[in-house]
C-alpha cells in the first residue's frame, strides 16, 4: 500500500478493524506498523500513544497550539461548516431562526433539545421571569464597585457570586436542579450585565417591572428613567436578535472554558464565570470594539481606498474580517447588517455605517482579501448597532455574555450527561531542563 509521509511515519487509509474505517501507519523510525479506527471523521489520541519507540517512550502526541484541529468532546448543540457558511443550532439554520423565532424560543432549543409548541414557549417564557429575580444582597455589592470600574469584571464576580445563594447547584446528579441552575442563569444574567453598567456609569440600577419582553427588560434596566419609560420596539426586536445570533458557536474559547470547568464537576455559576473570563479578552469578545476604533481612525469613505493599502502592505489590521471557523461569509454577519438598517432608521445613520459599508464592498472587491478568504464576521457591524443603542464599548462584551448565556448553560448540561467526559488535562512539550542538581544556597 502507498503511503503518505508525515513527519517520520508514513501514513494510508486502510481497514483498520474488519469493514471499519482506519488509518495504518508506520512509525520510520522504527518501522512498527499501527492501525487505528476512523469514527467520525476522527482518530483518538490514546490510539497515538501507542505509537513509541521502546518501552520508556511517552508515546506520540499530537502538537495543536490553540486546539486548530482537535475535537475535545461530541456535542449535538451546535453545528458549523466553515467553508460554505452555514451555523445550525440543533439542525436549525441560523437564518430562518433569526427572522422568525425568539431569543427564549432559541433558548428553549438549545437547553431542552427542541423548539417549543406555542404553550411550551408561553410556560418557559414565564418560567424565564419566575426565575429573574437576583438576590438584592448581591445587587448591593455589584453597586459597591468603584465607578469606572471595568463591567466584564464586575460581571465575572457577580456570576460566581450568584452560586453562593445556591448551594443546591453543586449537587450535579439532580437533572431537574440542574435545568434550575441553567434558567436561573438565563434570566438573571441581564439585570447582573446591567447592575454592571451601573456600577460602571457610578449610577443607581431601576429594576424593571413584570410583563416585559426579555430584551425589553434588559433595555429598561440599562436606560430606565422612570416607571414611564418603555423601550422602542424597534431596539428591543434588535437586541433580541443580536442575543439570539450569540446564543452558542460551538467550542470557541469561552465556551471551550466553560467545558474544561465544568470537568472538574463544577457548579454551574463557577463553570460560567470561566467562561464570561475567557470571553472577556479582546481576542474573542472585544473585538467589535477594535472595529468601531479602526473605523473612527479611517475617519471618511474617501480614506478607505488608502486604508486598504496599508492593510494588504501589513501596516495596518482589518478588524472584523475573517473567522478562525469561517473561510466564507459569517452567516451571523448577515443578519446583523439588515438589522443595523433597522436601527438606524430609529437612532439616526452612524456616519461611521458608510465608512464599513465601503470598506467591505472595496474588500469584497479586492482578490486580496478574497484568495485569503476573508469576509466580514459577526463583529463588524454588532458594535454599530450596541453604540447606536447608547452603550459604551466597555458595555459590549457584557451583551455577547448575555446572549452566550444559554449555549453556555447548554454546554454545562451536555458535559453532564458524556459518558465519555473526563477531567480536562491537556498534555504538554515539555521544553526546559532536567536533571540538574540542587545546591543548598552559601
Amino acid at each position: 500500500m502507498e503511503g503518505k509521509q508525515v513527519g517520520g511515519a508514513t501514513l494510508g487509509h486502510g481497514n483498520a478493524a474488519g469493514t471499519e474505517e482506519g488509518l495504518a501507519v508506520t512509525d520510520l523510525r522504527t518501522g512498527s506498523p499501527y492501525r487505528m479506527p476512523i469514527q467520525d471523521g476522527a482518530v483518538t489520541a490514546m490510539d497515538l500513544r501507542k505509537i513509541r519507540v521502546d518501552e520508556e517512550d511517552f508515546g506520540l502526541l499530537a502538537y495543536d497550539p490553540g486546539f486548530t484541529n482537535t475535537a475535545a468532546c461530541r456535542s449535538a448543540i451546535t453545528f458549523i461548516d466553515g467553508d460554505r457558511g452555514i451555523l445550525e443550532y440543533r439542525g436549525y439554520p441560523i437564518e430562518p431562526l433569526a427572522q422568525g423565532a425568539g431569543f427564549l424560543e432559541v433558548a428553549h432549543l438549545l437547553i431542552k433539545g427542541a423548539l417549543p409548541s406555542a404553550t411550551e414557549l408561553k410556560a418557559w417564557e414565564a418560567r424565564i421571569a419566575d426565575q429573574s429575580e437576583v438576590p438584592q444582597e448581591l445587587l448591593d455589592s455589584i453597586s459597591r464597585y468603584p465607578e469606572g470600574a471595568r463591567p466584564m469584571s464586575i460581571l465575572i464576580a457577580a456570576i460566581a457570586g450568584l452560586g453562593a445563594f445556591h448551594p443546591e447547584a453543586c449537587r450535579l446528579d439532580d437533572h431537574q436542579s440542574n435545568e434550575t441552575q441553567a434558567v436561573r442563569l438565563i434570566a438573571q444574567m441581564p439585570t447582573l450585565a446591567a447592575a454592571a453598567f451601573h456600577a460602571f456609569r457610578g449610577d443607581a440600577l431601576l429594576r424593571a417591572g413584570r410583563g416585559l419582553s426579555y430584551p425589553g427588560r434588559f433595555l429598561t434596566e440599562l436606560f430606565s428613567d422612570g416607571p414611564d419609560w418603555r423601550p422602542d420596539p424597534v431596539l428591543e426586536k434588535a437586541l433580541d436578535v443580536l442575543f439570539l445570533l450569540h446564543a452558542d458557536h460551538e467550542q470557541n474559547c469561552s465556551t471551550s472554558a466553560v467545558r474544561s470547568v465544568a470537568s472538574a464537576e463544577s457548579d454551574p455559576y463557577t463553570s460560567l464565570a470561566g467562561g464570561a473570563a475567557a470571553l472577556s479578552g479582546p481576542l474573542h469578545g472585544g473585538a467589535n470594539e477594535a472595529v468601531l476604533l479602526m473605523l473612527r481612525e479611517i475617519g471618511s469613505k474617501e480614506n478607505v481606498p488608502a486604508f486598504i493599502d496599508e492593510v494588504k502592505n501589513h501596516r495596518r489590521r482589518l478588524m472584523g474580517f475573517g473567522h478562525r471557523v469561517y473561510k466564507s461569509y459569517d452567516p451571523r454577519a448577515k443578519v446583523i447588517q439588515r438589522t443595523a438598517q433597522q436601527v438606524f432608521e430609529v437612532t439616526g445613520v452612524n456616519p461611521l455605517l458608510d465608512i464599513a459599508l465601503e470598506l467591505e464592498r472595496i474588500a469584497l472587491a479586492d482578490s486580496y482579501f478574497v484568495d485569503r478568504k476573508l469576509y466580514p464576521n459577526v463583529d463588524f457591524y454588532s458594535g454599530l448597532i450596541y453604540e447606536a443603542l447608547g452603550l459604551p464599548p466597555e458595555m459590549f462584551t457584557l451583551l455577547f455574555a448575555v446572549g452566550r448565556t444559554p449555549g453556555w448553560c447548554a454546554h454545562w448540561l451536555e458535559l453532564l450527561d458524556d459518558k465519555d467526559g473526563k477531567l480536562a488535562r491537556p498534555r504538554q512539550i515539555y521544553t526546559g531542563p532536567r536533571g540538574l542538581t540542587y545546591t543548598a544556597p552559601r
